[in-house]
């Protein structure tokens, strides 16, 4: 997996040397030519919400053991928060932001020597008319203290000075002093070198591997999560301490958490506890690319049809690329790899929580497979429902979203992806909602009920799981669902809304117990049929009839889980079924239709 992030670090272009990282900047302190303070000014999209700035791919950057070897207040160069750069915000006065301020000053001046235009931006910052003026100007913007502030020097366009080169030796100096204040522990020389794990190379394994950011909203650090750590001695073999446990030098280190921060960016997506980031062995459009088909779900531009601006629901969309890989449209996608990793944090460290990698053209037979599965038919009958995203489905398994356990998240993304039956888990959930919603009379969810389709077609395939009514579907429990639907719109016909009706009275007891409950309802049921004309009361005998033909003798006393999850699948097909068509077809039996 190291290798992979590394190789997709190099592919992208990404930096990844050691001592360098991408950052986001939203503010500049911006002077003139002459080192005279011009103002604030905001980075980045200024008309998004919660702008993040503007992306800058080398700034410097020091880890946390460097930072304690440069001593009190050490800071990074160039880019820092407002906090410290500028002495802005409520801690502006604290022992602590003053010495990082003054050591981020003397970067600056140190740095001057190879740049003279950071001598002007040190002097503004340690003058106190300057620097209150920029702290007003932060706060006329409504920056946070957390913000990060870089500088530009106004030409006819404002140049940024941490996109100049010219720092970067001074830099590499500058860390190469710290490297050398480490204090190492007395080892010979044969044991300071050890096999890297990701090139096989003899290296000198760093001692501590940088921090992945990203991971805050699924239990990460705000400053950082370790993807490889070894702080207690559990964690340690042979004598090994720290990183050795793990060894690679610090160029691999520095350029897996490349690879992985940028895909954490900019190809990841949350679900519920956990992220998932994916990637290609090669370069995939985004139109193009199966997993986003699966998140998004409804519409995307189809580009393999004769218009590009005509939408075609997820699934048309899914077929359409697999029908392309097949024909050879997109033969250069087809022997493409693609991985997929599922993270999140607990404890300062990176859970992996899943791994998958395959063939590109399987992903897409499984997206497509996918969609397939979960068809059904509308709740109001109209044709199918449009295909769910995918976090639509998770969705429909609980109340909130915060409520999903994070390993069930995990295993869905598995079933989806790979192609996997879906777990016992899901259905018992997706079934508890489905109860819910019938018995409180809501709109049934379309995910949920397609979920409970697939899982059974997943697990028995064949043609008996269909997104319509299957009339010859041989369980009876399907049958037993059918006929409560059918009681349930024969009781309304008659009485109009009485509030508890059968459903809301009787629902649960039969979807477990049906020989206790169906045949009482049953005989009810006649009373109801005496108050309705007789074409409608005829009809309604027509459709009653053949479900207990299809029953017979056969009326479960129980019904297991999957048999109540196909009960449900029945009342709900049944309902759509007859949606709008109990009085037309009630209108269309003659008189001799009912003498036969």
């Amino acid at each position: 997996m190291l290798n992979l992030l590394i190789k997709y670090a190099q592919s992208s272009g990404l930096v990844s040397e050691p001592g360098f990282n991408s950052k986001d900047v939203r503010w500049a302190i911006v002077c003139n030519a002459n080192g005279q303070y011009q103002g604030i000014t905001e980075l980045g999209d200024t008309q998004q919400k919660r702008n993040p700035g503007q992306e800058f791919r080398k700034c410097p950057e020091l880890s946390q053991p460097e930072m304690m070897r440069g001593g009190e207040g050490c800071r990074h160069f160039l880019v820092d928060n407002a906090e410290v750069v500028a002495l802005y915000g409520d801690k502006a006065n604290d022992p602590k932001v003053i010495a990082k301020h003054d050591y981020f000053v003397n970067l600056l001046r140190e740095a001057s020597k190879i740049m003279p235009e950071l001598n002007a931006m040190a002097e503004m910052l340690i003058t106190p008319e300057v620097l209150s003026k920029i702290q007003e100007d932060l706060k006329e913007k409504k920056a946070r203290p957390t913000e990060n502030i870089t500088f530009a020097v106004l030409y006819r366009e404002p140049m940024y000075l941490v996109d100049d080169e010219a720092w970067h030796d001074w830099w590499r100096n500058f860390r190469q002093v710290l490297s050398e204040k480490r204090q190492v522990k007395e080892k010979s020389e044969a044991n300071t070198f050890m096999r890297c794990l990701a090139s096989g190379e003899m290296v000198k394994p760093v001692p501590t591997h940088p921090k992945i950011k990203g991971l805050s909203d699924v239990g990460g650090l705000s400053m950082g999560t370790a993807l490889v750590s070894f702080d207690k001695d559990s964690f340690c073999s042979y004598g090994l301490t720290q990183s050795e446990n793990a060894a690679v030098s610090e160029e691999i280190a520095s350029s897996y958490r490349t690879g992985l921060n940028h895909l954490i960016e900019h190809h990841s997506r949350r679900l519920a506890g956990a992220k998932v980031v994916h990637w290609y062995a090669g370069k995939v459009p985004p139109e193009s690319d199966p997993i986003n088909i699966l998140e998004k779900g409804l519409s995307f531009l189809d580009d393999f049809s004769d218009t590009d601006t005509e939408e075609r629901e997820a699934q048309n969309r899914a077929q359409q690329l697999l029908e392309s890989l097949r024909t050879g449209k997109l033969a250069d996608l087809a022997d493409y790899s693609y991985y997929a990793l599922t993270l999140s944090g607990a404890s300062g460290r990176v859970m992996i929580r899943d791994w998958m990698e395959g063939r590109f053209e399987e992903l897409a037979v499984n997206i497509a497979n996918w969609f397939e599965d979960l068809k059904i038919i509308r709740r109001d009958g109209d044709g199918l429902a449009k295909p769910p995203k995918f976090m639509a489905v998770l969705g429909g398994l609980v109340r909130d979203l915060k409520d999903l356990p994070a390993p069930l998240v995990t295993k869905m993304w598995r079933v989806a992806v790979k192609n996997e039956p879906i777990p016992q888990q899901a259905l018992s959930c997706a079934l508890a909602r489905v109860k819910v919603d019938v018995i409180k009379d809501e709109p049934a969810n379309h995910a949920r009920i397609g979920l409970i389709k697939a899982y059974h077609l997943r697990k028995k395939g064949g043609d008996q799981m269909k997104p319509y009514l299957n009339e010859e579907h041989p369980h009876p429990a399907y049958h037993c669902g059918r006929l409560m639907a059918v009681l349930a719109d024969l009781q309304y016909s008659a009485l109009g809304d009485v509030g508890a009706g059968v459903v809301q009275r009787y629902y649960a007891a039969a979807s477990t117990t049906p020989a206790l409950v169906l045949g009482r309802l049953t005989r009810t049921s006649q009373f109801h049929l005496n108050k309705l004309e007789g074409g409608l009361a005829y009809w309604y005998e027509g459709r009653i009839a053949p479900i207990w033909g299809r029953i017979k003798d056969c009326l479960p006393k129980t019904l297991t889980l999957e048999e109540q999850s196909l009960f449900a699948l029945g009342y709900y097909q049944q309902k759509a079924a007859k949606k709008g068509n109990v009085v037309e077809n009630s209108q269309n039996i003659t008189k001799e239709d009912k003498d036969e």
